[in-house]
């Protein structure tokens, strides 16, 4: 910042254009501590709150999940009422404008409770918006707020306030994504990523990237979206499911991907988009396809814990929104027919092979948190008829398959199987469920030149995002959500 501009004590900061750099240390508001008191810092946040009358104005800063408060008052000396008018222009700051203050950091003597940070604040000696804030659609407080569709009965709501709606929310997404609530999912989102790469990089796991413009519908079915491929037609890839197949085949024994995953499901459900971010991984055993499934149990309890110990921070500051409870991860693994009994014994109704519906999984959840204290399951041996053609039979009945899901919260967030690594059974299973092979004969002739017994898993960032903190849909899950309704913005 220049001479010319640093001379005010406030005022509006000249459009940045990279004109000027220093080295002074500008900090974030989650960057503030004890060791900074006492001392003068420059902060750099957006002005949550805007308040003050008189001869005295306070401002709370907010950077992602911190807030602390910022305040100026007139001095009984101000010979050429300069502080009043640095007052009188922090207090006619909009809310939600970017504004740098320059100041002391003290110790309190009692807490600011409206603040995240409560043993300390600033006392302004300058300030410079660096941004002014426009009149907003919707007001960023407003959005923070618990309503009556977030409660659990256990906090306040305040009907005093304007509620906003979930299309008003996603309609400004910018704006609902400020509140701290939004930071802290969106920064457990990331956690769930680096954690999943993060183990299996550890367990000699290899990334891959596969095509998501692929020739046909990857997986047989009808919900696919089409696109316009030069002078032909080409489809979104549903999931990278054959292609993590095709690389565990050519020699790489362990890969992995994380990546984008296209569904054109005509269903607006509280767990369902068309576009969201696939964790996708394959592996290959030596004897039996418990080796991948107690490997990948492990993953995901690991995911699950270290979000528990190491994002405590976020978690509450979800919760200051959106209350939950821990998830609490001891896993176990059933098999179906032990989950019909289950549901069975507690006055469900279900047939021996019947995939289990949204009101069958919640159910068993909560059979399961009473049976084994335990959000997170696994269900082996799914019945064939549920499961794609590709999935390896049980060599012991059939009617059951090589296959598991996990669920967390009474809901589904893994489904994964054993796949048909020979190629006369694959063909076999496929004319039996009269699937047609030509679109994805080069698949199908991967497997006639020698392939390992392998097994894989495929789950959704967004979906599990949104049952680990207990969001209630999937669409808080999502930064930017797709579904039959939205494509904007």
């Amino acid at each position: 910042m220049s001479e010319e501009q640093t001379s005010k004590l406030y005022g509006d900061m000249p459009l940045i254009q990279s004109q000027d750099q220093t080295s002074r240390k500008i900090y974030s508001v989650s960057e503030i501590n004890s060791e900074l008191v006492d001392k003068d810092i420059y902060v750099r946040a957006f002005a949550s709150v805007v308040r003050g009358k008189g001869k005295v104005s306070f401002l709370l800063l907010r950077s992602q999940i911190s807030t602390i408060q910022a305040c100026c008052f007139v001095p009984k000396e101000d010979p050429n009422g300069e502080i009043l008018n640095m007052v009188k222009y922090i207090r006619s700051t909009p809310v939600e404008s970017l504004v740098e203050v320059y100041g002391t950091l003290v110790k309190v003597d009692r807490p600011v409770t409206s603040a995240t940070i409560q043993d300390m604040e600033i006392q302004i000696k300058e300030c410079h918006v660096v941004s002014k804030a426009q009149p907003t659609p919707i007001v960023v407080a407003d959005c923070a707020r618990v309503t009556e569709d977030d409660d659990e009965g256990n906090q306040p709501v305040d009907k005093s306030r304007p509620t906003v709606t979930q299309k008003a929310r996603l309609d400004n997404r910018v704006l609902d994504l400020r509140t701290i609530a939004n930071q802290a999912i969106f920064k457990i989102q990331s956690r769930i990523g680096q954690y999943f790469r993060e183990y299996l990089l550890d367990h000699d796991f290899q990334e891959i990237h596969t095509p998501k413009l692929i020739s046909t519908a990857s997986e047989g079915g009808a919900e696919v979206f089409k696109v316009a491929y030069f002078d032909g037609v080409a489809y979104l890839a549903q999931s990278p499911q054959l292609y993590k197949q095709m690389a565990v085949v050519s020699g790489m024994p362990r890969v992995f991907e994380i990546g984008p995953v296209f569904r054109a499901e005509n269903s607006f459900t509280h767990r369902h988009l068309t576009e969201f971010t696939g964790l996708d991984a394959e592996m290959s055993f030596n004897e039996n396809y418990h080796e991948a499934l107690e490997l990948f149990k492990d993953l995901l309890a690991t995911v699950f814990n270290r979000l528990n110990t190491e994002c405590r921070k976020e978690i509450e500051a979800v919760r200051s929104q959106f209350p939950s409870t821990d998830c609490v991860i001891n896993p176990v693994i059933l098999k179906f027919p032990e989950a019909v009994k289950l549901l069975r014994d507690a006055g469900m109704k279900m047939d021996d092979l019947q995939d289990l519906s949204s009101e069958l999984e919640k159910k068993l959840g909560e059979i399961v948190k009473e049976k084994y204290n335990t959000d997170f399951f696994i269900l082996d041996k799914f019945p064939s008829c549920a499961r794609p053609f590709y999935t390896m039979p049980d060599p012991e009945d059939p009617n059951y398959s090589n296959s598991y899901d996990m669920f967390l919260r009474g809901e589904e967030i893994v489904s994964g199987a054993q796949r048909i690594h020979d190629s006369a059974l694959l063909l076999k299973r496929a004319e039996e469920l009269k699937v047609n092979l030509t679109p994805i004969q080069a698949y199908v002739d991967c497997f006639k030149y020698g392939a390992p017994p392998h097994a894989g898993l495929g789950c959704g960032l967004d979906r599990m995002t949104f049952l680990f903190l207990g969001l209630k849909n999937v669409r808080r899950g999502s930064m930017f959500p797709r579904d039959p309704m939205r494509l904007n913005p």
